[in-house]
């Protein structure tokens, strides 16, 4: 990856370890059908005079199918799973099962990117780690059980969307298609939300968490990964989530107090460990022609 894309991989790490921080903090007074719904509006609030001012909105005619699709797969699907999944565990725990993302998506490449004993290795690397982290931190706890269920759907979703996102949403401007999606998200979500509305006070840090969401881990967010998408592809985009558990950890560890014990570490470095190995790129034919040529000695080859 250039420059660009190394500065733009490390501000979606940031921006996408945070979330999960504050959203424990959103869904203490609001529902979680209302933090992401708030969450959209206030992202897509601040993002439709930048498309505009841009002149790129025209560039979604035509494309308002992929764009209702993606915003399906990346933002209404994932983030509720994510906000309800966060009412039964850990902040740090959905930071780490999101972290599977890149296992998921060469799963889902194999075709395209054959699966080679390394990459093998890391797909069975990578879950063994997940049924670490819910059989150490959660055990028999249904209702915890459930909230990981619901993580790891969504991290299967983002993986879906990643590539959906390289595949037929490529050309679309990234500041243009986080609008169309968010937009779309908010549309679908505002009705019911009102249904959701708090019936007590909602504390300052409450809506101050809902503002950032908005603000930084989705508008901003979105725009910093659809340019990455562009620029690296899915695969190497993927890759965030070897750096958001770490954020994601340290905040809950830190700030929430929540608890980390060793099987909790194993657990991670399995997943990390996991998605290395599973997005090495197969070796090509010059690559595989050079590497046997070396192992040839000398006499051999007269």
């Amino acid at each position: 990856m250039n420059r660009l894309a190394w500065l733009l991989f490390a501000a979606v790490s940031f921006l996408w370890g945070i979330p999960y921080f504050l959203i424990k903090i959103a869904i203490d007074d609001l529902s979680p059908l209302l933090v992401v719904a708030g969450r959209t509006a206030i992202a897509a609030a601040v993002l439709i005079p930048v498309a505009l001012l841009r002149g790129t909105l025209g560039a979604l005619r035509g494309n308002l199918r992929v764009v209702a699709l993606i915003s399906a797969v990346h933002i209404i699907g994932p983030f509720l799973l994510i906000t309800y999944g966060e009412q039964h565990i850990t902040s740090s725990l959905t930071g780490i099962l999101i972290a599977v993302e890149p296992v998921v998506i060469a799963l889902l490449m194999s075709r395209a990117e054959p699966l080679t004993p390394m990459r093998t290795a890391g797909l069975l690397t990578g879950f063994a780690g997940v049924v670490v982290l819910v059989g150490v931190d959660l055990g028999g706890d249904g209702w915890g059980l459930l909230g990981a269920g619901m993580v790891l759907l969504a991290a299967i979703s983002y993986a879906v969307a990643t590539i959906l996102v390289q595949r037929r949403a490529a050309h679309l401007p990234p500041e243009a298609l986080t609008v169309g999606t968010t937009v779309t998200t908010t549309l679908v979500l505002a009705p019911v939300s009102l249904a959701a509305l708090p019936s007590g006070p909602v504390g300052a840090d409450a809506w101050g968490a809902l503002a950032a969401l908005g603000v930084l881990c989705t508008a901003v967010a979105l725009l910093t990964f659809y340019q990455l998408i562009r620029i690296a592809g899915s695969n190497r985009a993927g890759l965030v989530t070897y750096v958001n558990p770490v954020v994601a950890v340290l905040l809950g560890v830190i700030i929430l107090n929540e608890p980390i014990g060793v099987g909790t570490i194993i657990g991670f470095a399995m997943v990390v460990t996991g998605c290395w190995l599973s997005t090495r790129p197969a070796p090509t034919k010059s690559e595989k022609t050079e590497a046997l040529t070396a192992s040839v000695s000398p006499s051999d080859r007269l």
